[in-house]
């Protein structure tokens, strides 16, 4: 009789600090999707996470479960993935405490996201924003991940994550699954449309500087057409120098699937005006059924309360075996014990 493989676990979430755009499709979601198969997924919505910006509580609670509705609009499987909240399993933050004893004050300050954060929140630079990294590292390690789909400003994160399941084990013995990450080669990160120096954020204040996946296709033609570009009058792919119409490759790349070098071919005698009028439709026919299924999932409450309260409950089932393990270990004491 051979033997049963084990699935290898893969964690990851996205903040509920706004509509998701398409950059959520491009460097999560259509990842997500393809990995579900091959892997045991948990899926977060990382609503812990967002309180380290202040939240108007109304909206951070529709936009939670707008999040879980856009997972599932995607193509996430309730039956291949787990998909939960993140507050609802208390681990996240109980794990988050012990590793926090663990973390050098000085290692945390130095991640980057923190300074950036800090300079853009000014008002309200807050212990939970410098922390931010520790629960970030709790959330993987909880579920003895091995694969973590992770964008470029992310890979910080998951370094101290690395350094702080190797230390632990050290310190100890082994407990945590060290995690590797999953980076793709193309449509990782979607830049600005009207910065494309930095990224598409679902927060930016210039609403033309974002595609959210909830845009109708007149939002979604009109902001491709206001679009900056570059000074070049040719369509060719070089993110270092010409980053506005590397972007439009890239997002032309993400709504069709081509390769950006037939894509670079295909369009290489274009204008940009016409060049912007392709990257539009192909974008409105790819986000259009995604949308259309979002306002159906997002409609029916009571069938997303039924799935994340489900998935809650399977996602605290394994983080509490991680948890108690990590109690039992650093002293805790336990009448189960």
């Amino acid at each position: 009789m051979s033997e049963t493989v084990q699935q290898q676990v893969i964690f990851s979430g996205i903040q509920p600090s706004g509509m998701l755009t398409v950059g959520h499709i491009a460097g999560a979601l259509r990842n997500w999707v393809a990995l579900q198969y091959d892997y045991q997924c948990y899926f977060c919505v990382v609503d812990l996470h967002a309180l380290t910006v202040r939240q108007v509580p109304a909206n951070l609670r529709r936009w939670t479960l707008d999040c879980a509705a856009m997972y599932l609009a995607a193509g996430i499987d309730p039956a291949q993935a787990t998909i939960f909240i993140q507050s609802h399993v208390a681990a996240h933050a109980e794990l988050a405490w012990v590793l926090s004893t663990f973390t050098g004050f000085g290692e945390a300050s130095r991640m980057t996201q923190f300074k950036e954060k800090s300079e853009q929140h000014s008002h309200n630079v807050n212990v939970g924003l410098f922390a931010y990294p520790i629960l970030m590292a709790a959330d993987i390690l909880l579920y003895q991940t091995n694969l973590v789909p992770v964008g470029d400003d992310q890979k910080q994160h998951l370094e101290l994550t690395r350094d702080l399941a190797q230390r632990f084990n050290n310190t100890y013995s082994p407990t945590f699954t060290i995690p590797e990450p999953y980076i793709p080669k193309y449509g990782a990160r979607l830049m600005s449309l009207q910065d494309p120096r930095k990224k598409m954020s679902k927060s930016d204040p210039n609403q033309n500087a974002t595609i959210f996946l909830a845009d109708d296709n007149d939002a979604i033609r009109r902001k491709i057409q206001r679009a900056v570009t570059d000074s070049g009058n040719t369509i060719a792919y070089d993110p270092e120098h010409r980053p506005g119409i590397s972007n439009l490759i890239e997002i032309y790349h993400l709504a069709t699937g081509d390769p950006i070098e037939a894509i670079v071919e295909r369009f290489r005698t274009a204008s940009y005006t016409a060049f912007k009028a392709a990257v539009a439709d192909a974008l409105v026919a790819y986000v259009e059924p995604v949308r259309t299924r979002f306002l159906q999932l997002r409609a029916d409450e009571a069938f997303l309360a039924e799935l994340l309260i489900g998935g809650a409950e399977r996602a605290a089932r394994v983080a509490h075996r991680t948890l108690r393990k990590v109690y039992r270990k650093v002293g805790l004491w336990s009448p189960k014990d």
